[in-house]
């Protein structure tokens, strides 16, 4: 199939040379044609030599590399990195039938299929695009993933109102690609939980948190936990297993705290250890009493872009000195961020920074990261997001 051809200005090719899988549009020195959003072009050398295929949006990031070799890219092409990623999450431990049937399937960049998410709800895939290509390879996406996964599927589900560029002008609608709602209630690691894909965040749960949930569930026993930004709870049925003395989550989303009592309701029925609150986080914790002995802070991303970093480390600082001040001696912190643009350097100053301004001696115990089924692929560290630390507060 002929493509438009782009071509890149000398010396710009290097990166892609090493496998990473952007193109940026001041990297561009022509193009055959004028393509369309989302179209897949053909990206060269200045000397007309091919490099890769990918899709082709207008913005910083132009391109978004599908293959580094001249192949179709049809079902086979999306079935063979599907059957790839699956490979992967089964190598991991992570497709284990009634004990975790939650997981992500796809990735994006770290499962080389840039501007693509999969994730796995028992027998529902909720699908998102980030990328208008991907927004217009949905329908083969989703015929691939159903023959990829067989009859361990009944639904797949895609959810890209809020993802996809705005100016791209596409129209999202979340809707069934496939079969119908055949219930919101899948397991992680034996916890039941409801997911919100219809109405949720992401796509209706945080499954990077999976292997962090069991580190608090093994630090819970005998504890005091304050579960802060708590979504849908994830963290506080954990701790409830892991035997905690108490449990609160704070979340100020209403829905938030209704979803928290609905999932520890469905693990712990009538247990008197939790109570949640419909509260500011930063509010909570400056009235707060000094009653836990681990506090679990996994904020929204503060910083999606650049020019909001230095707001996004003073939001850190002052969200961890505060439970730095409050937290009692010996307890536990676990301290998060999901923003891509700030790296562990800048987040563990901001953490550091924050004990300093509460005099407290802390140790690290644990430096947290996203876990296998969240890949990060080697040629694109961007990929990196997830960073955490467990803190031990004297």
């Amino acid at each position: 199939m002929d493509y438009i051809q782009i071509k890149l200005k000398p010396g710009k090719e290097e990166s892609l040379r090493r496998f990473h899988p952007w193109v940026f549009s001041g990297a561009i020195q022509s193009m055959t044609g004028q393509p369309e959003e989302g179209d897949i072009v053909e990206v060269c050398d200045s000397q007309g030599e091919f490099i890769a295929l990918g899709h082709y949006q207008i913005g910083t990031i132009t391109v978004r590399v599908l293959t580094f070799t001249p192949e179709n890219i049809d079902i086979e092409f999306y079935k063979t990195r599907l059957r790839a990623a699956y490979n992967v999450r089964q190598i991991a431990g992570l497709i284990d039938g009634s004990y975790n049937n939650t997981y992500r399937l796809v990735h994006g960049e770290g499962d080389n299929l840039p501007g693509l998410i999969v994730d796995i709800y028992d027998k529902t895939a909720v699908m998102q695009a980030h990328t208008p290509g991907m927004h217009y390879a949905r329908h083969l996406v989703a015929q691939a993933v159903k023959e990829v996964m067989g009859d361990t599927l009944q639904a797949i589900f895609y959810k890209s109102e809020t993802t996809l560029p705005y100016k791209a002008r596409l129209d999202p609608v979340n809707e069934y690609l496939w079969g119908s709602d055949c219930g919101n209630i899948a397991t992680e690691r034996g916890l039941k939980f409801h997911v919100d894909w219809l109405k949720g965040q992401k796509t209706g749960f945080f499954i990077d948190q999976r292997e962090n949930r069991a580190l608090v569930e093994h630090y819970a026993q005998g504890r005091s936990v304050l579960n802060m930004f708590c979504y849908t709870g994830g963290f506080s049925f954990a701790a409830l297993r892991g035997g905690a003395k108490l449990v609160h989550s704070v979340d100020s989303s209403s829905k938030a705290i209704d979803l928290t009592n609905k999932n520890v309701a469905l693990n712990f029925p009538d247990d008197s250890r939790h109570q949640a609150f419909a509260e500011d986080a930063f509010k909570f914790l400056e009235h707060m009493e000094s009653i836990y002995d681990l506090i679990i802070l996994d904020p929204p991303a503060f910083a999606k872009h650049k020019n909001v970093l230095h707001n996004a480390l003073q939001g850190y600082r002052k969200l961890n000195a505060l439970a730095f001040e409050k937290i009692q001696t010996g307890g536990l912190l676990f301290t998060f961020s999901c923003s891509q643009v700030v790296n562990k350097n800048d987040f563990r100053l901001a953490i550091f920074s924050a004990a300093a301004q509460a005099r407290r001696k802390v140790r690290i115990l644990h430096q947290l990261v996203q876990p296998a089924d969240h890949p990060v692929n080697i040629y694109h560290p961007e990929g990196e997001y997830l960073k955490g630390l467990v803190l031990y507060v004297e």
